[in-house]
């Protein structure tokens, strides 16, 4: 048995691909301990794991513009910024919350801006998990292609990554990634949820990474959702996540009209958004949480954000959808999708009532996109799942053993 620190960010995007990875390793006698935040407690903790809380954010919400609709590249540092300044602390904190355990190997999500440092400070090896599909040479993310020390001179930013990297090598003895590879944090080993068939560029994944496929854990929490509403009519899922879905609200109206008579029930998620201000059709069920694998044994078409997790599932379940990509990696995906024959991407700036239902239309009734959806689909299945992440973990961990 060896003792695992896996360290995430607040984002069910980066959180959920984990909880069978996790589950995987508790099966086969490691002792998981995983720092994240209360929401997902329950989720983690039945996955056989310890959950233990941060003791501070790891990116405050006082510094969520990152998640606005449009950002600027002013923004975006402003963002990096206020992460570098607490970093000190919050890495200090964990390791005094931490004294006094060895650990055997370090596991983080790819976006856990401290996962790198850490494994360096603790000399351990470590596995790094890719919720996120674009790489930073593409992501469409406020210019973060083009961030790098000599194009932001000028900006705060740059006096405290200089800060924080000269006390990290002065108290560590470690060196400080670049500003974007902190939320890029490659591993040792690196778990992508995809399939190589999937990656557009594969000069960036190099050997260290293991392609698994999409992630096939199933949450198990309670749910009074009225499936048998759906039960032999055709059925519309719309989802546009957790991260960016407040961007426009608007957007909501548009569906409304666009389905609000169709000879379907339609299901929206509406995560932490007041609905009490639409007036919603009687063919909607619009809910802030919905069981999403369940909904979608039922689902016809989906609508949805692209977020990486979003479009594995309805692939891995061979569901026609719609992509509107708002930010992040989404667009990158969105793409991605389209190149393969396999979606209709919409402008989320250029949405109408009309285009929305001739696209629902013609995503249902032109089988090519379906049957390229199966070619995806395939190449998922032909990878190994979680029981070959852990594999590839175990063989680096024999390989750190002294």
């Amino acid at each position: 048995m060896s003792k695992v620190l896996f360290l995430n960010i607040h984002g069910h995007g980066h959180v959920n691909p984990t909880l069978g990875l996790v589950e995987e390793l508790v099966k086969r006698g490691e002792e998981v301990t995983y720092y994240c935040y209360d929401e997902f407690k329950e989720r983690i903790e039945s996955t056989g794991a310890t959950f233990k809380n941060f003791k501070t954010e790891v990116f405050s919400r006082s510094s969520s513009d990152h998640k606005s609709k449009n950002v600027s590249m002013e923004q975006m540092l402003n963002f990096i910024n206020s992460v570098l300044q607490s970093s000190e602390s919050f890495i200090n904190d964990l390791l005094d919350d931490i004294k006094g355990i060895n650990f055997d190997y370090i596991m983080y999500g790819a976006s856990f801006p401290y996962g790198r440092i850490l494994s360096q400070i603790l000399k351990i090896p470590s596995v790094s998990s890719f919720a996120i599909f674009a790489t930073p040479k593409e992501l469409e993310y406020g210019g973060a292609n083009k961030i790098n020390i000599n194009s932001i001179k000028g900006h705060p930013v740059v006096d405290t990554y200089t800060k924080v990297s000269n006390n990290l090598m002065h108290d560590y003895g470690v060196e400080m990634p670049g500003i974007v590879e902190l939320f890029f944090n490659k591993g040792d080993l690196n778990i992508a949820y995809t399939s190589e068939y999937f990656i557009p560029h594969p000069e960036y994944y190099d050997s260290s990474f293991k392609f698994i496929g999409p992630p096939t854990y199933e949450i198990k929490e309670n749910s009074d959702f009225p499936f048998n509403k759906l039960k032999d009519k055709k059925v519309i899922y719309i989802s546009l996540g957790t991260v960016f879905n407040k961007a426009d609200l608007n957007i909501y109206n548009l569906f409304f009209e666009a389905f609000g008579n169709a000879d379907a029930v339609v299901v929206m998620t509406a995560y932490n958004i007041d609905i009490s201000g639409f007036t919603i059709p009687s063919n909607f069920i619009v809910s802030n949480y919905v069981p999403q694998s369940e909904i979608l044994k039922y689902t016809t078409v989906a609508i949805t954000h692209a977020g990486m997790n979003s479009t594995n599932d309805l692939i891995y379940n061979n569901i026609p959808f719609i992509a509107i990509p708002f930010g992040a990696d989404q667009p990158y995906i969105a793409s991605r999708v389209e190149d393969l024959g396999a979606t209709i991407v919409l402008n989320k700036d250029k949405l109408s009532v009309q285009v929305l239902r001739a696209s629902a239309e013609k995503i249902m009734c032109d089988s090519s996109y379906l049957n390229n959806i199966k070619k995806i689909n395939n190449s998922f299945k032909q990878c190994g799942g979680y029981k070959e992440a852990v594999d590839s973990i175990f063989e680096l961990k024999s390989k750190n053993i002294v």
